[in-house]
């Protein structure tokens, strides 16, 4: 089978005209697309139908056996036997209840994988929409360096300037470029990540928005609402309460099995019929499994209670990140910096003000700019993995995409 790889040159070519995407358009995208979440799909549904498969009835058996005898001609007498093995009837019943708990174990398994996989997807469009912020700053940066060398460069000619001045410009320009050089290879690295969860398929997403996050002040609330819907924990649950039911299982895997049948004799000068009934008991076979069953659930157990424990530890530690990080982001006032930065260039422009005063000032603000931008994309990723259960439901697929 010949596959086709789309570069990321080609990608960006195809997606030129494309209109812009948005995150929630990604996700949904990405969920179609991604191999690693439609391998886990199959893979599911692999191992749901083999759970179904453990409460099959036995193969039927069939037997055939002529008999020769000395001095007669051809076959003397034959045998046909057919036989139907089955467990005791109450076992069935048992694994129906553990196989469709077993079912919900896995389910849970890959909904709390795909909840990860799109986790990762949002986080890196989240890294895409700081990196597009930062290069509208390094734009707007690189276009007052450009219109202030202009400037200077005519005052150097007519005697208003020093060439010190004029090289500050072009040191700053040197600057921005190697910024923005670094810019562009994050930027190009994070979105052929974001393609290759994508299949490889294109997709345009040059957002400089961050989706809108409902703010936390309840921590009563979070609990709750992460305990109830944790992705985690619930397949961790689920887990727990199959192999707890397997033990119910494994104490009537001691019941006898039985087997039932029809046999024919046939002779030169008779023909017998008859049926057959038999059992056997699992005296060897089932041997330590009750042992193993109730190890597994304790297992099982102790596993719930580490995910509950996880979890409980999580909301606790990420709601005080969020509020440090609310605190961190009030201090600062983009608005006033962007002032200071059009006042700064007036200055400059003006004559009131020079050049290695101003880079010095708009410096400052720019850093301050920076790690204003970094400190929201961290807010913004934090709140993304408080919120990541509701990505269960908040991405949408098609009915021909529904999850096993």
């Amino acid at each position: 089978m010949k596959h086709t790889y789309i570069t990321l040159a080609a990608c960006l070519l195809f997606t030129a005209g494309m209109q812009a995407q948005s995150i929630d358009e990604v996700l949904r995208q990405i969920e179609q697309n991604n191999k690693e979440l439609q391998s886990q799909q199959h893979a599911t549904r692999a191992a749901q139908l083999e759970v179904q498969t453990q409460n099959n009835l036995e193969d039927p058996s069939v037997e055939y056996s002529p008999f020769y005898t000395k001095g007669i001609t051809g076959m003397s007498s034959s045998e046909l036997v057919v036989t139907q093995g089955f467990d005791f009837p109450t076992l069935y019943a048992a694994r129906s209840r553990s196989g469709k708990l077993q079912r919900e174990a896995l389910h849970r398994q890959y909904e709390a994988t795909r909840r990860d996989i799109l986790l990762n997807a949002k986080n890196l469009c989240l890294d895409l929409v700081m990196l597009n912020k930062q290069q509208g700053l390094l734009e707007e940066r690189k276009k007052n360096a450009d219109e202030l060398l202009a400037l200077f460069e005519k005052r150097l000619e007519e005697g208003d300037a020093g060439i010190l001045e004029v090289n500050k410009i072009k040191m700053e320009r040197m600057s921005v470029q190697t910024e923005v050089s670094q810019n562009n290879a994050a930027h190009r690295t994070a979105l052929q990540q974001l393609l290759a969860m994508n299949g490889n398929l294109p997709m345009d997403f040059t957002s400089r928005d961050y989706p809108q996050v409902e703010a936390l002040k309840d921590y009563n609330a979070l609990y709750d609402e992460v305990m109830a819907t944790d992705a985690t924990l619930l397949a961790a649950d689920a887990a727990a309460r199959a192999a707890e039911k397997n033990i119910s299982v494994s104490r009537q895997s001691w019941l006898p099995k039985l087997e039932i049948g029809y046999r024919r004799n046939t002779s030169l000068d008779e023909k017998s019929n008859g049926f057959l009934i038999g059992g056997s008991l699992p005296i060897f076979s089932n041997r330590k499994k009750h042992q193993i069953a109730r190890a597994q659930a304790i297992s099982a157990q102790y596993q719930l209670d580490n995910a509950r424990l996880q979890a409980e530890a999580q909301v606790q530690s990420q709601f005080n990140e969020m509020q440090q990080l609310t605190t961190a982001m009030q201090a600062y006032d983009v608005e006033l910096m962007h002032q200071t930065l059009d006042m700064l260039k007036e200055a400059v422009t003006a004559g009131q003000l020079s050049i290695i005063d101003y880079y010095t000032e708009a410096d400052n603000v720019y850093r301050n700019l920076q790690a204003y931008m970094e400190l929201e994309n961290q807010y913004q990723k934090l709140m993304a993995s408080i919120y990541k259960n509701r990505l269960q439901n908040d991405v949408r697929i098609s009915t021909s995409q529904k999850h096993p």
